[in-house]
């Protein structure tokens, strides 16, 4: 039986985002340290220019995976664990 329509949506944009190679390692690396900010995260990846980052952790929150927490001027990130388990547990793993 189809689940629930909106599930079925959420599903499509979270695989959607994992479809990255570039976010794939963001989540991966938020599983293993939870709440870093942006240039945290870029400077563990090396590679990713600043404003493709941003780009790939709007994508990431928009759709659920991530979290974020303000602090000020700074955004901290962490992964959505009940999204995680339901759509991609092997981030978890």
């Amino acid at each position: 039986m189809v689940e629930d329509n909106e599930e079925v949506k959420q599903a499509v944009k979270v695989y959607k985002a994992l479809g990255e190679p570039t976010r794939i390692k963001i989540a991966m690396l938020l599983t293993e340290e939870q709440n870093l900010c942006c240039s945290a995260i870029g400077s563990k990846l090396e590679s990713v220019a600043g404003s493709t980052l941003s780009h790939h952790l709007k994508q990431l929150t928009e759709c659920g995976l991530l979290t974020l927490r303000k602090d000020g001027t700074y955004i901290y990130y962490s992964v959505n664990k009940e999204v995680a388990l339901k759509y991609a547990p092997y981030l978890l793993g």
